[in-house]
């Protein structure tokens, strides 16, 4: 049941992957001022995505299920996945009268809540184990110290965002605040520490 609701996680992120790029290329062929190629060079030379980058390409490169998906769902999204679909995308739309983009993220929000529920529910059954409930919240322990640093920087790198002429909706504080405390209740779930950094 565990590699199937994985494997349903991992193609959810696809999906939503594609249908972002499809979504580009509808606004590339519709708008005829819009830019359909520049997200590749502020993917991969604005300061303000290159910590989220390296957290995405580390995310992919971890071989360990259970770490994987732990800190993908658990500590990376909650930090960075959720205060940008959320707490930026969803609200700026809302504030130009854009009523397609947040349809768009918002599909991809409703497949993070969802592959959240199965998470919760596999990552408690490990930690309330009762042979080795202790050993695998220490494990997961380790994870969130190693890897909520990465996602802290991350989620900070993008307050500039924020920023931007025409898109002070909500204050990058009040953003990051409400991503913390979600992320601090979901640990706290587990009977983890938030780490330092927090």
């Amino acid at each position: 049941m565990h590699n199937n609701a994985i494997s349903v996680n991992s193609m959810h992120k696809l999906r939503f992957a594609q249908d972002l790029a499809l979504y580009n290329l509808a606004l590339d062929d519709a708008l005829p001022d819009f830019d359909g190629t520049v997200h590749r060079e502020v993917w991969m030379e604005d300061p303000a995505w290159q910590p989220t980058r390296e957290n995405v390409e580390r995310i992919t490169g971890i071989r360990d299920w259970a770490e994987a998906v732990f800190v993908a769902n658990c500590i990376y999204e909650p930090l960075v996945g959720e205060l940008f679909r959320s707490q930026f995308v969803m609200q700026v739309a809302a504030s130009h009268g854009d009523y397609t983009t947040p349809s768009v993220v918002g599909a991809g929000e409703s497949d993070f809540f969802r592959d959240l529920r199965y998470t919760v529910d596999m990552f408690g059954m490990l930690v309330n184990d009762t042979e080795h409930g202790a050993e695998n919240k220490e494990t997961l322990q380790g994870y969130l110290d190693q890897w909520t640093p990465l996602s802290m920087t991350a989620a900070r790198h993008l307050q500039p965002l924020w920023s931007q002429p025409g898109h002070r909706v909500m204050r990058f504080e009040d953003a990051f605040d409400a991503s913390k405390q979600r992320f601090e209740r979901l640990i706290a779930d587990f009977g983890l520490q938030a780490p330092k950094e927090v």
